[in-house]
């Protein structure tokens, strides 16, 4: 079984639902309201578990009711949680604005997620023994930093989602494997707006392997050993909530690497796993098991 690793944010999705997402200033009334667990971190982690492989996370949550479910949530999904910090204080939030076309706006408040800004000899322990760390922009970047070269020291692939979005150091840059940014990441990385093509050949002067991906398009994968752009389309669906659809990809991504398949059978499986949860509401509820991908 693939064994993976997730150092990463959990938080608690508080979700509106409307028709239009509001303007600055201005006012609407929604739909629907739900909370639910979520953090891109946490995403990943039981996008990876529900596709089949051995995951464990490495992160934190408060001393509040969401911290309790958050834990609670993880332990259902199969999620090894021995190494989940508690901390004094709340748990990290997202404030998510869901619009009739399935689009969100995110707002995310780290709560516990900033406290851990180092690694323990028992983190880096477990990074160790995995196949596969998957990181993202959740947690301080001293945390995200540590992992990543701990991953490299002992031979672990590492898979950078870069969200949010912010310009990243070289020293992370130099010790990641695979590089998943979505659109508007790629153009904050790389300067290169509008051009996914050409933002995939620039992203590989700082790391071996990009993946863009781009929503009901697909995704391009580009690579050292193959520097032109191959692109894998998505299957048509009508999304109801994308919110999360880029965690499903990254964490079903890694499970099929690790398995050993070819990355354009990796990348499709990956895109079915995102199409199906875009179906539903949420974010790990949406979140489709091996057998439903598989079909």
């Amino acid at each position: 079984m693939t064994r993976i690793a997730v150092l990463g944010s959990t938080n608690m999705d508080l979700v509106a639902y409307v028709t239009t997402a509001p303007r600055s200033g201005e006012t609407v009334t929604g739909q629907e309201f739900r909370t639910a667990p979520g953090g891109k971190g946490a995403n990943q982690a039981v996008a990876a578990a529900r596709a089949g492989a051995d995951v464990a996370m490495i992160g934190a949550v408060g001393t509040d009711d969401f911290g309790d479910q958050l834990r609670t949530a993880l332990e259902h999904a199969g999620v090894d949680i021995d190494l989940l910090r508690t901390t004094e204080g709340p748990s990290g939030t997202a404030h998510i604005v869901v619009d009739g076309d399935g689009g969100n706006a995110i707002v995310v408040i780290p709560g516990a997620n900033g406290s851990l800004t180092s690694l323990s000899h028992a983190d880096r322990a477990l990074i160790a023994e995995a196949q596969s760390l998957l990181l993202q922009l959740e947690l301080p970047m001293s945390a995200v930093l540590a992992g990543a070269e701990t991953a490299r020291r002992n031979g672990v692939r590492t898979i950078l989602t870069p969200a949010p979005a912010q310009p990243l150091p070289c020293e992370l840059l130099a010790v990641t494997d695979l590089l998943v940014p979505n659109e508007h990441e790629a153009a904050t990385l790389t300067g290169v707006s509008g051009d996914p093509e050409r933002a995939a050949r620039a992203l590989l002067a700082d790391v071996p392997e990009v993946v863009i991906t781009l929503g009901a398009r697909g995704c391009l994968y580009a690579s050292r050993a193959q520097p032109e752009p191959v692109a894998v389309l998505a299957p048509p669906v009508t999304a109801v909530d994308t919110t999360g659809a880029g965690d499903t990809f990254v964490g079903t991504l890694a499970v099929a690497l690790g398995e050993g398949r070819p990355m354009t059978d990796a990348l499709t499986w990956a895109s079915a796993a995102a199409a199906l949860s875009v179906q539903r509401p949420g974010a790990a509820a949406s979140m489709p098991y091996r057998a439903e991908i598989d079909a």
